[in-house]
């Protein structure tokens, strides 16, 4: 269910997915159409993944989709990687720091999330 309250993961995932599209491009106009292609394709996936699970069935289906956009994340983090050490590419310094303060964001959530589904757990098995 979704609410008009703001959501920092999904407003940082969506400026990110904007500025990987602009990479993206800077790539394109050097010529680097395949890792153009990668990092577009995760890089804007994790925002996608994250603002599915804005709309999860359950808690499960929440941190499994969560979970997806980590995978996501960690992709685009190597693409990211290979582009600032291949020659001939620009450097994506920026975006990199980005993709660290999102993958962390993330894996709070993860582990949030997890903890609180371990606790209503215990809750219903007593209770």
């Amino acid at each position: 269910m979704q609410t008009n309250k703001p959501n920092v993961i999904v407003d940082l995932t969506f400026e990110f997915a904007l500025q990987i599209i602009e990479f993206c491009e800077l790539l394109e106009s050097k010529r680097k159409w395949n890792m153009a292609n990668q990092l577009f394709r995760c890089g804007t996936s994790i925002g996608a993944n994250v603002r599915e699970a804005q709309n999860a069935e359950s808690k499960a289906d929440f941190i499994h989709k969560i979970k997806i956009a980590a995978k996501e994340a960690d992709e685009t983090e190597y693409w990211l990687q290979l582009c600032s050490r291949a020659k001939n590419y620009p450097n994506p310094e920026e975006l990199a720091e980005r993709i660290t303060s999102i993958h962390r964001v993330i894996s709070k959530i993860i582990s949030t999330s997890k903890g609180k589904r371990i606790i209503k757990s215990s809750n219903h098995q007593i209770g």
